[in-house]
């Protein structure tokens, strides 16, 4: 096992040498990797915040339930009872006909026109509060209340829940459209990378191969320089990513005051920051592995 590692460790050392040895080149390859993961990378972390935003808002999601003007207080009660031993719903208030006439008056400009009806054309009505914010959840609810004799009208106040769901569900997709095809870039960069690299040692490889070197003892030491590039290049993006959040939570936070929404921005989490590093080593690999495999097998060094 030892024998069999000891290349692996020589053409990682060499590697790592040919990294420091050309500092300045070296963090400029890296920093384009960075700022390429840098955007797919930030777009991820606000859509993960976006999601658990829901929590912050101090308006919930309600279900409101109209009942049937003919249906007496005791039927009412009996509704209510019914509503208040389902499991789906954690918080329940009545709103009789008056109050809800009184509150159309003094809040929708009304007083006018309510003061001239001869009846209150209003039903009482329930203000439901369902279990989390899944859409499918309210319309199971929905379907079961209004298979209820004493429900005229069932209405969702769910539709900004929908379109937070969908906001969500299309900015994942969005970030990792963009971590493809960005990725897809840097592969082409680390391919023309180590396509420079080959050229400029063409005759130290073709001497090696004459003096015996397999083509897998050659093509090593360049696959985990695209592999340490891409790491490094990983490792700049985490940091530029950290800071980006860093200068934007203040900010966030305190647009978010402005709406009574309480908003705390976090980072990139640990699985995140091992993907994105995972994710950028294996570009680097990538695009090595496609560079050594067109110039030095099909025999550009020869």
């Amino acid at each position: 096992m030892s024998l069999s590692f000891f290349p692996h460790g020589m053409a990682f050392r060499l590697a790592f040498r040919r990294i420091a040895a050309k500092p300045l080149s070296s963090l400029l390859s890296a920093l384009v990797v960075a700022i390429a993961l840098t955007l797919p990378a930030v777009s991820y972390v606000l859509i993960d915040n976006l999601a658990s935003l829901a929590n912050g808002v101090t308006g919930k999601p309600e279900i409101s339930v109209f009942l049937k003007k003919e249906v007496s207080a005791d039927q009412a009660l009996r509704v209510e009872n019914r509503l208040r031993a389902d499991k789906r719903i954690v918080a329940l208030r009545f709103v009789p006909r008056d109050a809800a006439l009184k509150q159309l008056a003094a809040r929708g400009g009304f007083a006018d026109v309510t003061g001239a009806l001869s009846e209150n054309p209003l039903p009482d009505a329930f203000i439901l509060e369902p279990v989390g914010d899944d859409p499918q959840v309210f319309d199971t609810i929905r379907t079961s209340l209004t298979a209820m004799p004493e429900v005229q009208y069932v209405q969702l106040d769910s539709a900004w829940v929908e379109r937070l769901h969908a906001a969500v569900e299309l900015g994942h997709w969005v970030a990792l459209l963009l971590a493809a095809l960005l990725g897809t870039a840097l592969v082409i960069v680390t391919f023309n990378t180590i396509r420079l690299q080959i050229l400029t040692q063409r005759h130290e490889i073709a001497v090696s191969l004459l003096l015996g070197a397999t083509r897998g003892f050659v093509r090593r030491p360049f696959l985990y320089f695209g592999l340490l590039q891409g790491l490094l290049g990983g490792v700049l993006a985490w940091a530029m990513v950290q800071g980006i959040v860093w200068l934007m939570a203040p900010r966030v936070q305190a647009l978010a005051r402005a709406y009574s929404i309480v908003v705390d921005l976090q980072g990139p989490s640990w699985w995140q920051v091992v993907a994105l590093l995972v994710f950028a080593a294996g570009l680097g690999w990538v695009g090595a592995g496609l560079s050594v495999r067109r110039h030095l097998h099909d025999g550009a060094v020869d």
